[in-house]
């Protein structure tokens, strides 16, 4: 552990807890009944209670969790949950430095720094992990949004925002938000009290270049409570990459217009957190 960079020596187990709450949306445009039917049905397969499950396990890598037992079930027509039983493990990732910096990626992507609802539970002796996953459509409209929320919370030796950079890649993600906090507090061996085991000044210091510079990032800090705040905004828009079941060619070129201020719209909306409907869209 560290604190100002300096060893610290705890008297007993690490008393803080370690936060993460973490929210990615992905947003496309569906014409028809069909294609909207059709992207459920995608969502529900892609983020299966099975893959969930293997991302759920690389974040407890990471963080250095031992999963005792994991119990998962997929339900008919959508959705699944799991449990996962998980106590502190042997703590390899000891060897993960506790620095603000950004953590390991999946391993088929190369790092340049080092449905109905779904849901995932992992219970940690003294943390937990919890995944619930949201697809939502606007049958008139045409857009459709998933959803995927993410809590980490530990109080182990590896922060949780160590998991950012594998979470991130792991989704496809359009928009999103991160909230970061550090509760309560632990004592050194001379009694004296600490209120964070590790450096932070932003959540953006644990994303990986590449990835610092595909989104617009805005942060919201309140550093004497050790609360962290940080949303992201997908910079690149392609619209071939929003538009499912259909190629651009089956649209006129009034409806593209319409069809990237519907998106955009969302997007703007879901990242300030406010309808936005008389204000015009720039794209």
């Amino acid at each position: 552990m560290e604190i100002n960079r300096k060893k610290l020596q705890l008297h007993g187990f690490n008393n803080l807890t370690n936060s993460l709450s973490f929210n990615i949306y992905d947003i496309c445009f569906a014409k028809t009944r069909k294609h909207q039917s059709e992207y459920i049905s995608y969502i529900d397969e892609v983020y299966n209670a099975e893959r969930l499950t293997n991302i759920l396990t690389n974040v407890s890598d990471i963080i250095g969790a031992n999963i005792l037992n994991i119990s998962s079930q997929d339900y008919d027509p959508q959705g699944a949950s799991v449990t996962m039983l998980i106590s502190e493990g042997p703590l390899q990732a000891q060897s993960l430095p506790n620095t603000e910096s950004p953590g390991p990626l999946p391993k088929s992507i190369s790092n340049q720094d080092g449905i109905h609802p779904e849901t995932i539970v992992g219970h940690l002796d003294k943390s937990h992990i919890t995944v619930h996953t949201y697809p939502e459509s606007h049958p008139d409209e045409g857009i459709s949004t998933f959803r995927a929320d993410i809590d980490v919370s530990t109080c182990g030796v590896i922060s949780p925002l160590k998991a950012l950079n594998y979470l991130i890649h792991s989704f496809e993600s359009d928009i999103v938000t991160v909230d970061y906090r550090i509760r309560g507090f632990t004592r050194d061996i001379d009694g004296i009290k600490h209120f964070e085991d590790h450096e932070i000044n932003s959540i953006q210091n644990y994303f990986s270049t590449e990835t610092q510079n595909s989104y617009q990032m805005l942060d919201v800090n309140v550093y004497q409570e050790n609360i962290f705040h940080t949303k992201m905004l997908l910079k690149k828009f392609d619209i071939n990459n929003y538009l499912f079941g259909a190629g651009i060619e089956e649209f006129s070129e009034e409806e593209i217009t319409d069809i990237r201020k519907r998106l955009r719209r969302e997007m703007l909306e879901i990242f300030y957190g406010r309808n936005l409907a008389h204000m015009p869209i720039d794209i």
